[in-house]
């Protein structure tokens, strides 16, 4: 089994007027295989800037993130990244989409055909491989990211509020595809978003971070994604622990909030 440990890592910024900004501090975590993550805080906490450590974008200032008993120095096929708007190449339809990452490694070609056809499949996009990306949907531009992400295999994915640009309905479709995708690939998943709903339903560990320096505040262990996985999950959120768990992270994030602007009372 792959085990993702985030070894004390730190992250210092360095500013153009020689000032210095702690955005991470002694982040201490480890994923085994399968597990599903939610990280949530208020603005300036770190969270991307942890998330793109985990992808080899930044080299942390101290600390180390092993995979796979070996040290995360760089951007790897290991690592798959979901981002909040598809990055998707817009001159090249669905199929080709999918088919990029074996294509970059020479994959067999028919090998290739076989999974695009399957991720096609696995995200409900089966009649639309020929379409160009400018004819989807915000939404279905989203599935065509993750099957993109998971046609390269990878252990871990890593995903930058892939669903905060969504309507409210795709959204939650697109969360139950997440969940659905969890349980069939058994891939470990680190999910940042800003929604305390979206957290919970989506981590079945959610990790709330503190800011400046953004460090870990509080994690909870949570039943909510493992429901979801085969129930709606509107029938989920009427669970009798969901409502006082949402109340107590939106205080938790409030009183961050209140303090970063200074109006915190005595």
């Amino acid at each position: 089994m792959s085990t993702l440990t985030i070894n004390d890592i730190s992250m210092t910024f360095d500013l153009p007027d020689g000032g210095k900004v702690e955005a991470l501090k002694n982040i201490n975590i480890t994923l085994q295989q399968g597990q599903l993550m939610s990280v949530l805080g208020p603005s300036g906490c770190g969270k991307t800037t942890l998330l793109n450590i985990l992808a080899g974008f930044l080299a942390p200032t101290a600390g180390e993130i092993t995979l796979n008993d070996h040290q995360v120095l760089g951007p790897s096929p290991e690592r798959g990244m979901v981002f909040q708007q598809g990055a998707l190449f817009e001159w090249m339809s669905v199929r080709e989409n999918i088919a990029f990452g074996p294509n970059m490694k020479n994959a067999p070609k028919a090998e290739t055909r076989d999974r695009v056809d399957e991720l096609l499949g696995i995200v409900g996009l089966q009649d639309f491989g020929q379409k160009m990306i400018y004819e989807l949907s915000g939404g279905m531009q989203q599935r065509v990211a993750l099957a993109r992400c998971l046609a390269n295999d990878p252990d871990v994915i890593l995903m930058d509020e892939p669903l905060g640009a969504l309507d409210a309905l795709t959204r939650e479709k697109m969360q139950g595809l997440v969940l659905k995708l969890w349980k069939e690939t058994g891939k470990t998943i680190i999910l940042i978003t800003h929604s305390v709903e979206e957290a919970l339903l989506l981590g079945e560990r959610l990790l709330v971070m503190a800011p400046r320096p953004g460090r870990v505040h509080k994690e909870y262990h949570l039943p909510f994604a493992e429901m979801g996985v085969n129930a709606d999950l509107r029938e989920v959120k009427k669970h009798p622990e969901f409502g006082p768990r949402r109340e107590e992270i939106l205080s938790m994030i409030w009183d961050m909030e209140e303090e970063i602007m200074g109006r915190k009372e005595a």
